[in-house]
């Protein structure tokens, strides 16, 4: 005879069912779409292929407003709403309001391109869109190219107070990215990876200004800034100078995806006290080191690293949607 199920043994089974069962949907992978839009991954590149020809500003943009948009409310491209009479979305908020047009509109542009394909009409998500856009930008730099994880859903959300306390200032010591990064499941290793992403673009006077002029009553120039950097800062940013004019991030090769961010923080030129602590705090500065003489174990973790970034808040099921336009909620 077989054992009678009591109430308890019922509620054993029924506990280890919920346990052990399958997430409601499946977690972002590679090749998602083979059976859906088969051609998205050739669709976007083309398109980004263009848009960075006409414009450069298309590279650095794009990788930043993926980043920014992970950091908020996970990968959902809840960064690209626009803002109504009635939401105040997170694209401006203070801390996006910086981000280059040239991204928005490059996963714009990729969104109509795939849904002018009528298999893959509002197929796609807007997320998903976004983090091959963001790849396909690093390779046309010269970094790392790799396979990109999808599967996202665009989130239902986006609000300018959910950005607060939710990204990296320039700011920040060692302890305080370490933190940030760690509560989106990254750990420093990610974080000093992730961080040379400012081997592109630009920055605005204000917000290294601090470092330039009056940093403290000793040393009117942060001393951990090279002299000769720190000069010629101070002549592409004069006191009275207009805060929103424009400096590389990277002096040597502001257009290349490449490891010199790291040989410049070993001779001080870091642009933000966020870069140049990771060569002067010592918990940090092995990896820097390494980096700057080594790009294949930079681009090994980089890209493991953007993958670990690619699935901080990944919406899936009746947590998100595919939106028909990703500056507005369906």
């Amino acid at each position: 005879m077989g054992l009678q199920a009591t109430p308890k043994h019922i509620y054993l089974a029924l506990l280890i069912a919920v346990v052990f069962a399958p997430t409601a949907s499946a977690q972002v992978r590679q090749n998602y779409y083979a059976n859906i839009c088969p051609n998205v991954e050739n669709i976007v590149k083309g398109v980004v292929r263009t848009k960075f020809q006409q414009t450069f500003v298309t590279a650095p943009a794009t990788l930043r407003l993926f980043f920014h948009d992970c950091f908020v409310l996970g990968c959902d491209a809840s960064v690209i709403i626009a803002s109504t009479g009635n939401n105040k979305a997170e694209k401006d908020h203070p801390d996006n309001l910086s981000l280059a047009g040239d991204g928005f509109d490059t996963v714009i542009k990729a969104k109509a391109a795939v849904d002018a394909v009528p298999r893959c009409r509002n197929k796609v998500s807007c997320a998903d869109i976004l983090a091959m856009a963001t790849r396909d930008v690093i390779e046309l730099t010269g970094g790392p190219s790799y396979a990109v994880e999808l599967g996202r859903l665009d989130g239902l959300r986006s609000t300018a107070a959910s950005v607060n306390g939710k990204l990296p200032q320039p700011t920040f010591n060692l302890n305080q990215l370490n933190s940030l990064f760690a509560a989106n499941g990254l750990d420093q290793t990610d974080m000093i990876a992730l961080s040379a992403a400012h081997t592109l673009g630009f920055s605005h006077c204000s917000k290294f200004a601090n470092r330039i002029y009056g940093f403290n009553r000793t040393n009117p120039i942060d001393p951990t800034l090279n002299k000769n950097y720190a000069k010629q800062l101070q002549s592409m940013c004069p006191k009275n100078v207009d805060p929103r004019i424009a400096i590389n991030m990277d002096p040597t090769t502001p257009r290349q995806f490449d490891v010199a961010y790291f040989q410049n923080l070993q001779k001080g030129m870091g642009l933000f006290t966020s870069d140049q602590v990771l060569f002067t705090d010592g918990r940090s500065k092995p990896t820097v080191n390494l980096w700057a003489q080594n790009s294949a174990a930079f681009n090994k973790a980089f890209i493991n690293a953007m993958t670990k970034l690619g699935r901080v808040g990944v919406k899936t099921g009746s947590q998100g949607n595919i939106r028909r336009d990703c500056g507005a909620f369906n």
